[in-house]
């Protein structure tokens, strides 16, 4: 975690506050029409574990160009489920699924209220 941290947004352990895990792997399978049959190995899904941390330094600190292929190109900071909203289909579940085992360590009083379900589905495939 702390690798890919470094690797993809520039922060250091000491930047951040470890507050938990996914319990489990989370797994989600490319659709067939994103799976590319001609590179190796052959991705056709992933899984993940997800971790939930506490960023504790200046903004200016993020970096996106540590990398020779840099996977992001810049940040914001959103409300909780936002990222549901705009996440590629595909990835739906695995995000819900997430924020849904990690929003305790975060809101102990009560976790924000969801999009509307019907939403989501509309845009499920």
């Amino acid at each position: 975690m702390y690798r890919e941290l470094r690797e993809e947004v520039g922060l250091l352990p000491e930047h951040v506050d470890l507050l938990g895990s996914t319990n489990r792997w989370l797994r989600y399978r490319l659709p067939k029409r994103y799976i590319r049959r001609h590179s190796q190995p052959v991705c056709i899904g992933q899984k993940q574990r997800w971790f939930l941390l506490r960023v504790h330094c200046s903004e200016n600190n993020f970096c996106f160009d540590s990398c020779d292929k840099p996977e992001f190109d810049g940040w914001r900071w959103v409300k909780y489920w936002q990222p549901v909203r705009e996440v590629i289909y595909f990835k739906r579940r695995v995000y819900e699924r997430a924020l849904e085992e990690l929003a305790p360590l975060l809101f102990p009083e009560g976790t924000p209220a969801r999009p509307q379900t019907s939403y989501l589905r509309q845009h499920r495939r």
